[in-house]
């Protein structure tokens, strides 16, 4: 049996089912002061591990179940070149408005803006949201104006596993990680995306291994 890695709020979370089951995810929310869009993440990890066990129009009970088996190793074990999927990339000088449209056609959540190929930025949904709302000429405002930029931008690397990418998602709380190979150019280190993992992968993933496991 493999010792399941618990966050802290994953392991407050088993705390207070243990102290109030059957209880809500509406109630554990207000309990830990967040929203139940962020403790999703943090249930499903517990719930598909066996940990707890969600029942309909009832909700959370705790399973006395501390270990998992293969699915923890499994998905340890699978790389991150293994789940990624091809970025949608812009460039700097690429208008709010273009960036809107490359985002809908594509369906995504997050866009990454590059100079010369190397990661500068990225623009989310909500990042292009707000810079609707002010009134500006979103023709002519470039996305550049409204990215969030290095080093405040959180990475992954191709040969890192595919847990430590769910981990960053949850903690961070972020739609997608982009993918990046540091290159050393003109002795600065330079990071060049060729991919990214999205919610989307690492719940096709999940989906994989329990179908593989049932």
């Amino acid at each position: 049996m493999v010792q399941i890695e618990l966050s802290k709020r994953q392991q407050r979370i088993i705390e207070i089912v243990k102290e109030q089951e059957p209880i809500t995810s509406e109630n554990i929310a207000s309990i830990l002061s967040v929203t139940r869009a962020t403790l999703r993440p943090d249930l499903a990890i517990l719930t598909m591990s066996g940990i707890l066990d969600a029942r309909p129009k009832v909700g959370y009970f705790y399973s006395g179940k501390t270990e998992i088996n293969l699915f923890s190793q499994e998905i340890k074990n699978i790389k991150v070149s293994d789940i990624m999927s091809v970025p949608v990339i812009v460039t700097e000088n690429t208008s709010v408005y273009d960036a809107i449209v490359s985002l809908f056609l594509e369906d995504v959540g997050t866009i990454f803006v590059v100079s010369n190929g190397y990661l500068m930025g990225v623009v989310s949904r909500k990042d292009l949201l707000k810079a609707t709302l002010g009134g500006n000429d979103i023709n002519k405002v470039p996305v550049a104006m409204i990215m969030t930029r290095s080093p405040n931008i959180i990475t992954i690397i191709k040969d890192d596993n595919a847990l430590n990418a769910a981990i960053k998602i949850i903690d961070h709380e972020v739609d997608s990680l982009p993918v990046v190979e540091k290159i050393i150019k003109d002795e600065k280190e330079q990071l060049k995306i060729v991919g990214k993992v999205s919610k989307s992968n690492i719940t096709k993933l999940l989906v994989e291994i329990c179908k593989g496991g049932s």
